[in-house]
């Protein structure tokens, strides 16, 4: 099994689950008043070669299947390079980031500005969000890093305050954060920025990876949250490779320079790289 595999399974997966297509050949990522959006969306899911039903999805089940069949994309893929990336880890769903160790001091802090309004106007707003998937790691017991050689011994004088040691502390390390974007379509798409900022500036500790996960077809609309740097590390597009020969087909000129302006500019790419960078 490669990534290549677990990738032609990933998109079988959100055809059957996922991507829907109406009775005027609409899919459900193409925004229906868009030209170039509706046949770059029609090429994509052709070159999958898996055919699409008309079947409904509820409002709030679009987004959350999309979750659930990336988390166990990235999952599977990521165990591929448990040999470059050791560990115990754990993926999950929709998890506060005060349940991690870099994190762990908000809930106290939201606690407090919760109570207490002045608090609040000087604090700012929300601090506990909820990451759509969280890729986090277990602390290791002391047997764990003595596996090979004595490296820590009895005595509490050394190493007391390094997170990996579950002796110093009981909480997963967050080495991830994912955000899944259906599509790109209005202005609530760039709390994906604000989510960057508050996990960079309000950590105790590393920074995890923050990226986000899209299958939006218009260049032009990832780059509304592509562009840039400091608050993500990439955009990761669920079918890449499709979209470059989808946006060749249109002849679309604006839409190619975008998103060869993404690609070589180092902000896209594609879902099957997320693994090897999550190893990183």
């Amino acid at each position: 099994m490669t990534i290549g595999d677990l990738r032609r399974q990933y998109h079988q997966q959100l055809c059957q689950n996922v991507l829907r297509v109406n009775s005027s050949g609409l899919v459900n990522i193409a925004d229906s008043a868009s030209v170039a959006s509706r046949q770059i969306a029609v090429s994509i899911v052709e070159q999958f070669g898996h055919t699409l039903t008309s079947d409904p999805i509820p409002g709030q089940g679009l987004g959350s299947q999309f979750e659930h069949v990336t988390k166990s994309f990235l999952e599977q893929s990521f165990a591929l390079v448990h040999h470059l990336r050791p560990g115990k880890w754990r993926f999950t769903l929709n998890t506060s980031i005060s349940s991690f160790d870099q994190y762990s001091h908000l809930a106290s802090i939201q606690a407090a500005v919760s109570t207490d309004p002045q608090l609040k106007a000087a604090l700012g707003g929300d601090y506990l969000i909820t990451p759509d998937i969280v890729v986090a790691r277990y602390p290791v017991t002391d047997d764990e890093i003595n596996a090979a050689q004595i490296v820590v011994g009895d005595s509490d004088e050394y190493c007391r305050y390094t997170s990996l040691r579950v002796r110093n502390q009981p909480n997963l390390i967050l080495h991830a954060s994912i955000s899944c974007k259906w599509t790109i379509r209005s202005d609530r798409a760039q709390n994906v920025r604000t989510e960057g900022l508050n996990l960079i500036r309000n950590r105790k500790g590393q920074t995890p990876h923050v990226v986000v996960v899209t299958a939006e077809p218009l260049p032009t609309r990832i780059a509304s949250i592509a562009l840039g740097t400091g608050d993500l590390d990439y955009v990761y597009h669920f079918a890449l490779n499709e979209l470059l020969e989808a946006v060749r087909q249109t002849e679309n000129h604006a839409q190619q320079d975008m998103l060869m302006t993404l690609i070589d500019g180092y902000r896209l790419r594609d879902i099957s790289d997320l693994p090897l960078d999550l190893a990183i």
